[in-house]
């Protein structure tokens, strides 16, 4: 079967993989050429993500039956919306759907208005004025987002971030007048506890999980600086994390369910995965945020060791036909990616990378390429995340060894990791801190 993918990161290397592993007639488009995304694809395009016609005239010239969209950014413009218009079927949300990421006052306005439980105390502003005179009412910290898309990176928390009422309204200007608001301005309350990512798959009706991950958004090590798109994450064998229970996860599956039947309520049913960020507190999950696709490194903790075929979840997303049984190997996996030094302020791209692929795989671990620029037949940085590594093993602790000795497989100028993720150290301080918590 013919699919389109669309997207030429990390997350999108990963889905690649899987769909070449359950035999798939792959055709990509996607900004950069990634080296790893264009050995499996038949052909492919290089072309911005939203370049809609340009993505449906590639679909029409190459006859294809389906697509899978990776990023977020052609989500919100409508790519879905065209590509169904010339009789290609999406596994991933209309425009209308791919609110639920792509317009934060969106998602929290749904969760309230049905009464989905995890829900944060938040309140949505336009202008300054009405910002500032709510901020002075409040009695607690809270976080500051931009409505619309920023890539992981637009958050920041007060008493972190923010650290003075000054420092909080000069990021509230300049959120109203840049990138991401456009919508304005989301102020929530800010909580304690543990992040997990819920992924799960969609077909407008029924949902399927995949494993638990937890990420690391921030940039340095001991999970200190700015936030990023996500520097690595890890899964455990069991499905769940070590500090998040079963009946903290099936709360995590029940408010999920109820978010996209309640969009099929309001018409514009959910297809396609679905990423729930979760905060694990005294009082239950509360939602972070809800994405409208794959989480990006989260998808090359679960793609790597899924049983099921990929091709047929997603023609089952498509058909409203979602089995229940989709199996996950019981695996632990632990992902680092490799960002050129600076990632997260000001990134020092433009060096070469170099990747022994043949040893990485001999020690047990994957390699999936992201914002790299091949330039004859080398390899170089760009601004963003370069390459993900995942360790797969038995255990965390055996993933994340194994993690670290395919690291050393890559070699460049002006390139970081955070070495910590996975490592039994961070997971026990995040185990004490949540048995504090709760007690």
């Amino acid at each position: 079967m013919r699919i389109l993918t669309v997207g030429g990161g990390g997350r999108e290397h990963a889905a690649v993989e899987a769909l070449f592993r359950s035999g798939a007639e792959i055709y990509s488009v996607m900004k950069n050429a990634n080296p790893g995304i264009v050995r499996r694809a038949k052909a492919y395009k290089l072309v911005d993500e939203r370049q809609i016609d340009d993505i449906c005239e590639f679909a029409i010239e190459h006859d294809i039956g389906y697509a899978f969209i990776g990023p977020e950014a052609p989500l919100e413009i409508g790519l879905v919306d065209a590509l169904e218009h010339i009789g290609v079927q999406c596994a991933a949300p209309t425009k209308s759907a791919a609110r639920i990421e792509t317009s934060k006052a969106f998602m929290r306005w749904l969760v309230s208005k049905h009464n989905i439980e995890g829900n944060l105390i938040h309140a949505h502003f336009t202008n300054e004025e009405d910002t500032e005179r709510y901020l002075k009412m409040l009695d607690r910290e809270i976080v500051v987002k931009p409505v619309g898309l920023t890539g992981g990176k637009g958050v920041k928390i007060q008493g972190e971030h923010l650290n003075s009422h000054d420092e909080t309204m000069a990021y509230v200007r300049e959120i109203l007048s840049g990138a991401g608001g456009s919508e304005g301005v989301i102020i929530e309350e800010k909580v304690e506890g543990e992040e997990f990512t819920q992924m799960i798959f969609v077909d407008g009706k029924h949902i399927a999980p995949m494993p638990l991950v937890q990420d690391h958004k921030r940039a340095y090590e001991g999970d200190n600086g700015p936030n990023t798109g996500g520097m690595g994450s890890y899964s455990d064998a069991n499905h769940l994390l070590p500090f998040i229970s079963e009946e903290v996860r099936k709360k995590a599956l029940d408010i999920l369910k109820n978010i996209v039947d309640a969009m099929s309520e309001e018409g514009c049913p959910y297809r396609g995965p679905m990423y729930g960020q979760f905060m694990l507190t005294k009082t239950g999950p509360k939602i972070i945020e809800i994405n409208s696709r794959f989480g990006d490194p989260e998808a090359m903790n679960v793609l790597p060791i899924l049983e099921s075929d990929f091709l047929a979840i997603i023609r089952d997303m498509t058909a409203g036909k979602l089995r229940d049984d989709i199996k996950f190997k019981n695996l632990a996996t632990v992902c680092k990616y490799v960002v050129p030094s600076g990632y997260g302020t000001k990134p020092d791209a433009g060096h070469e990378v170099c990747i022994d692929e043949d040893s990485i795989q001999k020690v047990g671990a994957e390699v999936f390429y992201a914002n790299v620029d091949e330039i004859d037949g080398k390899l170089f940085t760009m601004t963003s995340r370069s390459v993900g590594v995942v360790g797969i093993g038995e255990t965390i602790e055996e993933a994340e060894k194994i993690c670290e000795a395919a690291l050393k497989f890559v070699v460049g100028d002006s390139i970081c990791i955070r070495h910590d993720i996975g490592t039994e150290e961070i997971i026990q301080k995040k185990i004490d801190r949540i048995k504090k918590l709760l007690s």
